[in-house]
């Protein structure tokens, strides 16, 4: 049970897909103009990253590896289009509000992340519990930036009037404009890079080694982007080895050379 809450928490804090990975960035600016549409948009992801998850994980070792990102897709697309004719029919207004980013869930990378990198490795009850936390975290983000723009944008919270009733207010509509979303969510991140949370900006995060230890062949994500500068390291000193090397037969082949001119000469 360890296990399974690990990677529940996981998605949620540590490798939070919007705030430390940085995925799904088309929905998270595009649809956050009101935290209604947040939780709209974070829970119909988080519905097909549930059930694309449980599936994938359960046919891990059915699906050919040739062609397992179609059957990916097909799969990720049946559980879309579910989801978006039950927002059709029971929450019209969300499904209005959404539009055409309902069906573009199908190629959120958020979902393709984890179906490639953990759900096609792993249980389908381990993988069901990884979309829940990825889908959770998702939504809880940009629930986080819907709550921000709309506040400052129209002076409303969940569409209840909390500044516009002040003599005088004048909402900053362009919090709920596109530019607002990326002024929101670059304050959010300039706050992260500056108590030194974990984010796929703050390359100066505390880590001395590379959490998936390199094997990128494997890679399930890594919430320390530090690992840059690791990786950049490592370069630096196989670069100077090679160059160290490369040096050294220079040197031996020219001290060989050097004996058998002499060698020659003597005799």
């Amino acid at each position: 049970m360890k296990k399974y809450m690990s990677t529940f928490l996981n998605g949620i804090i540590k490798e939070n897909p919007t705030f430390v990975l940085m995925l799904g960035m088309c929905p998270t600016l595009a649809v956050t103009t009101s935290a209604i549409n947040g939780i709209g948009m974070g829970l119909s992801t988080t519905v097909v990253l549930i059930m694309s998850n449980l599936l994938i994980g359960c046919l891990r070792n059915v699906i050919p590896d040739k062609v397992r990102i179609p059957a990916y897709i097909v799969i990720i697309a049946s559980f879309v289009t579910i989801v978006d004719l039950m927002l059709q029919a029971f929450v019209p207004a969300v499904y209005e509000a959404l539009g055409i980013f309902i069906p573009l869930i199908v190629v959120n990378c958020i979902i393709f992340g984890r179906a490639e990198s953990f759900a096609s490795k792993n249980s389908g009850m381990l993988s069901l519990f990884d979309g829940l936390g990825m889908g959770l975290g998702f939504t809880a983000a940009i629930t986080i930036i819907g709550l921000i723009r709309e506040f400052l944008g129209a002076g409303t919270l969940f569409g209840f009037e909390v500044l516009t009733g002040i003599p005088g207010y004048a909402p900053a509509a362009i919090f709920v404009m596109a530019p607002g979303a990326f002024f929101v969510l670059a304050c959010l991140t300039a706050l992260q890079n500056k108590f030194r949370a974990p984010s796929a900006t703050n390359i100066n995060a505390d880590c001395d080694a590379i959490v998936c230890g390199g094997n990128c062949a494997n890679c399930v994500g890594s919430i320390f982007v530090s690992n840059k500068g690791v990786i950049e390291k490592a370069r630096t000193e196989e670069e100077a080895r090679i160059a160290a090397e490369k040096a050294a037969k220079a040197e031996a082949a020219r001290q060989a050379k050097a004996a058998a001119n002499t060698q020659k000469t003597e005799e």
